[in-house]
């Protein structure tokens, strides 16, 4: 036997049992890995509360990030082997000491990246990577506009932007958050609690606006952020923290200057094996030379899920948190 988070009924954290669960076996194309570390993340609390529903129903193993060691190889697996340090992001099923998974979805872990900052950066990491480098390629001179800047996406976006030339323009919610933003890569960082964070890009920009504006806020932040776009600028809605977007007319994207908009997710961006490498490469290059630092606050003992849960709903914790098998 070994052991898992399991989720039986939704509810608060105290529903995440420890519990005895078979070994897992290898199927054709998958393979067994022992997992060394097993990243944190708001999502997971949606799934633990039936926000999000189970995928494959209760009980549940929730997570959707881990580094570990493959133990075993399936049938037709020959890109991997027995030992090799590996990370994922997906599908959910992370929050257990070994697991079954399918060897496409595994990248391997290069020597400058240790397997905790593994787990805390896939999905974030990856996310900051298809955004920057694919959904639009921010390249030297560019301005960008990036909410929630010091959320777990945007201390990575912040890092790698500046590295990429662009200039760089967050918003965030208090002091504490605007310094820790700064420290990240992030020319200017807007209080949106004090200011207008449309008149403030204005005058950083003295009125040239910004090539791109990356939203995972929504409903609160999704109209003043056209207003931060130049002239076919482009809008990338990636999340909706504080709700969804309503409906609105696609007239207005021609009022406010012939503007682009998208709303891209992460997986759709790694469906392909060849694009899951490469968006997954940039990430390991970048940290591993130490462009961008994955800073891991703290750790829980994966048995210990529930007060770690407790903890990131309470917001007591600061950038990514990795639990320990």
């Amino acid at each position: 036997m070994t052991k898992a988070i399991r989720i039986h009924q939704p509810g608060g954290p105290e529903v995440m049992q420890w519990e005895d669960i078979p070994e897992p076996i290898a199927k054709p194309s998958e393979v067994v890995i022992r997992q060394t570390a097993v990243g944190l993340n708001f999502i997971d609390v949606y799934y633990r509360t039936g926000l999000y529903p189970a995928p494959a129903g209760l009980p549940l193993v929730p997570g959707n990030e881990a580094a570990g060691v493959v133990t075993a190889l399936g049938e037709g697996v020959t890109d991997l082997k027995v030992g090799d340090r590996i990370a994922y992001a997906g599908p959910i099923g992370a929050y257990a000491q070994d697991r079954a998974i399918a060897a496409d979805r595994l990248v391997k872990l290069p020597d400058g990246v240790s397997d905790r900052q593994a787990a805390a950066m896939m999905l974030k990491g990856m996310t900051a990577s298809f955004l920057l480098r694919r959904t639009f390629k921010v390249k030297p001179g560019d301005t960008i506009l990036f909410h929630a800047a010091a959320g777990g996406v945007g201390l990575i976006a912040g890092q790698w932007a500046k590295h990429l030339g662009a200039t760089v323009i967050g918003t965030a919610g208090s002091a504490d958050k605007v310094e820790l933003a700064k420290a990240h890569g992030y020319d200017h960082v807007i209080n949106y609690r004090e200011r207008n964070f449309v008149e403030e890009v204005r005058e950083i920009t003295g009125g040239r606006m910004c090539d791109v504006v990356y939203d995972s806020v929504g409903a609160d932040t999704y109209m003043g952020s056209l207003d931060c776009l130049r002239p076919m600028g482009m809008f990338v809605a990636f999340g909706q923290s504080s709700g969804p977007i309503p409906p609105f007319n696609l007239g207005l994207l021609a009022q406010k200057g012939s503007l682009f908009a998208t709303r891209p997710t992460l997986f759709v961006y790694i469906a392909k094996r060849e694009d899951l490498e490469e968006i997954a490469g940039s990430l390991m290059d970048v940290v591993a030379s130490g462009v961008v630092k994955i800073d891991v606050n703290q750790t829980y003992a994966l048995s210990d899920a529930a007060k770690a849960h407790a903890d990131l709903e309470g917001r007591r914790t600061t950038g990514a948190t990795v639990l320990l098998p």
